[in-house]
């Protein structure tokens, strides 16, 4: 019940930006962590080692923390416990940011204001933006939207699911973590190796249940059902993420469009596999449709999962 009120509170009020959100402590921490441990004199071995204990540090004191807030807010009184637990739980949630993400691209491109578009799109993406013409404006938000159904919405569902508040809280360490640290580059290759390989394990499960529900959402959209399903078997495992590209190929074919192809990163080209290659270029409605899609694949994910785990509770 708590989940169901939490995914409903994210739905409402999405990330309260004027309260301070836990993933700002997490990354505070990481950032703190690394700036003790991380030397770049430190041999390969060594930095494994450091951010290895990165790992755990930030895991551990994620999960205390949460356990403690609620214990404290239950001393209080036991409702106020459960409002903390659902409250929490709903930072973990990104439904109505990533809708709102999407809209805040759409409505400059609705109105023709390209410049305005490109900067709303800057917001949610590490790419240059300022030469994007409109299909890409369009595919760089409908990428975004895609791998973060798996990262900001079904994976911590997911461990919502399975473990309550501190293993969904632990969950949005792991993938802060991959953020901050998960780079193949000479600063974070070694030390950075165990946040990026945990987000990878991670996601794993969770990113392959969650392309069952995208196919069910899918056919509830009346979208393309069947090319999405081949998009995943085809496409899949082309993107290098081995888990977000299965949302992203499932999206593209979904909605009969290309993703993946290049992009430009501090003025480097670097280039993708793309993925549903016959399909069209993305559009202002695909933003629309991709939006759609990952909101009627949270409410799928979720009564789903609820209904799973009451039928578990009535048999154990």
């Amino acid at each position: 019940m708590q989940l169901l009120f939490a995914y409903l509170l994210d739905l409402l009020v999405g990330d309260p930006r004027q309260l301070p959100h836990p993933v700002i402590f997490i990354g505070r921490l990481i950032s703190a962590l690394e700036k003790r441990l991380r030397k770049p004199h430190h041999s390969p071995q060594i930095q494994l080692v450091y951010g290895t204990v990165v790992v755990v540090l930030v895991l551990a004191a994620t999960a205390g923390a949460v356990l403690f807030m609620v214990w404290a807010a239950s001393l209080i009184h036991p409702v106020a416990g459960v409002a903390v637990s659902v409250v929490l739980l709903s930072t973990t949630l990104a439904v109505r940011s990533l809708s709102e993400a999407a809209q805040d691209v759409i409505k400059p491109l609705a109105s023709g204001d390209l410049p305005g578009a490109r900067y709303a799109v800057s917001m949610i993406v590490g790419r240059d933006t300022a030469l994007m013409d409109e299909p890409e404006v369009a595919r760089a938000t409908v990428e975004t939207v895609a791998e973060n159904t798996v990262d900001g919405v079904t994976a911590p569902l997911f461990y919502a699911l399975v473990g309550g508040l501190p293993l969904a809280m632990a969950y949005k360490a792991v993938n802060t973590m991959d953020s901050m640290l998960g780079y193949k580059n000479d600063r974070y290759l070694y030390f950075g190796r165990a946040a990026a390989k945990l987000d990878d394990v991670a996601n794993w499960l969770p990113a392959r249940i969650n392309v069952v529900a995208m196919l069910v959402a899918s056919r509830l959209l009346s979208l393309n059902t069947g090319n999405a399903w081949q998009a995943v078997k085809t496409d899949g495992q082309k993107h290098p993420s081995p888990n977000s590209g299965l949302a992203e190929a499932l999206t593209a074919g979904a909605l009969d469009i290309t993703l993946g192809g290049e992009n430009s990163y501090g003025g480097h080209i670097s280039r993708r596999p793309q993925l549903w290659a016959a399909g069209q270029k993305a559009g202002l409605g695909d933003i629309k449709s991709a939006a759609r899609l990952m909101q009627v694949t949270s409410l799928v994910f979720i009564v789903v999962g609820l209904l799973i785990r009451s039928a578990l509770n009535a048999i154990i």
